[in-house]
């Protein structure tokens, strides 16, 4: 139903930026939330950031202050915008969509993309 595609990653020096991108295909117009999730070897799938459709943003206060969240509708495409990274924020990141029908919410994820914080 939903298919999402996501760049961004790569390796990037402590203190620098990276901007990831999403994008969702299919049935795109069912999505009332869309953001990443982060994970590390050994641990569980942690929040990182979400928007709603209406564009309220929520972040989790790892990433809170240092990066921001936003999207351009027309492309369907969702964009985390990364700064002050820090070797804690390497991780492979997972964007993810929420499509709410009349069976419930189905989360969808995309490949995932890794971001290394390294010197």
């Amino acid at each position: 139903q939903v298919q999402l595609v996501e760049s961004g990653g790569g390796l990037v020096q402590p203190g620098g930026s990276l901007r990831l991108s999403c994008t969702a295909s299919g049935s795109p117009f069912a999505i009332t939330h869309m953001g990443w999730y982060r994970q590390t070897p050994g641990k569980q799938r942690e929040f990182a950031a979400t928007i709603t459709k209406d564009g309220t943003t929520n972040y989790a206060a790892s990433v809170k202050g240092r990066s921001t969240i936003y999207r351009e509708n027309a492309k369907n495409t969702v964009y985390l915008q990364m700064n002050s990274l820090e070797p804690e924020d390497s991780a492979v990141y997972y964007c993810h969509a929420v499509v709410w029908g009349l069976y419930g919410a189905n989360y969808y994820w995309s490949q995932g993309t890794q971001v290394t914080v390294s010197s």
